[in-house]
């Protein structure tokens, strides 16, 4: 399967226009926003869980990132709720579920085989916090006042997804749980919505994919 797979391209998906995919869970439906793979697959994904749901055991060969958008997301090591962003390593494992449903923006497969970084923090109650960096990737919330015009430098690529708020780039718009994905060699600017914008980022990571 090949969803939005070619990283030389600009990529919009808007969530109020794509539709749910059931996963192979019970209870458990699926936005692709990109994906290279079948079911073992580099993904990044909107993941909902009903109301008791669950995946069963697995391990991340290649890492797995998520950010909390709505709900209670579980496994052995916790509760994660709205706001919590976790990054599980390679060879990590765990079995997810939401007792009480639970949504999630989730990467599979795209850390660096040697990392074995773990990440647990909120985002909560923090205008821009710096989730992670390293030689390849740096993961950012940021918060767009409204009316500000943010310069997106996206020299080695970039995502932008909207954890609130809204913005406007290349006379597109972007709602809560829009991304935008902007190719290496890419410059661009955003200009947030009369409500401001809460984004999460990723940047640097894109140029080893063309």
């Amino acid at each position: 399967m090949r969803i939005n797979a070619d990283f030389t391209k600009r990529v919009a998906v808007h969530f109020d226009e794509t539709e749910w995919v059931a996963s192979p869970a019970v209870g458990v439906e699926r936005k692709m926003l990109d994906r290279i793979g079948e079911e073992v697959a580099r993904a990044t994904t909107i993941v909902r869980f009903a109301p008791g749901s669950a995946f069963s055991a697995h391990t991340h060969d290649g890492g797995e990132e998520y950010l909390v958008l709505d709900g209670v997301f579980q496994d052995e090591t916790g509760d994660f709720p709205v706001g919590s962003y976790v990054r599980n390593p390679p060879t990590s494992s765990h079995t997810p579920s939401a007792a009480d449903g639970a949504t999630i923006l989730v990467k599979l497969h795209q850390f660096d085989p040697q990392d074995r970084t773990e990440v647990r923090r909120s985002i909560n109650g923090d205008t821009n916090l710096k989730l992670f960096k390293d030689g390849r990737e740096d993961v950012n919330v940021r918060t767009w006042q409204t009316g500000e015009v943010v310069d997106l430098d996206a020299s080695q690529g970039m995502e932008v997804f909207v954890i609130s708020g809204g913005f406007t780039e290349e006379g597109a718009e972007f709602s809560k749980w829009d991304w935008l994905r902007l190719p290496p060699g890419t410059h661009s600017q955003a200009v947030a919505g009369p409500k401001g914008a809460r984004v999460w980022t990723k940047s640097g990571h894109l140029g080893q994919m063309v």
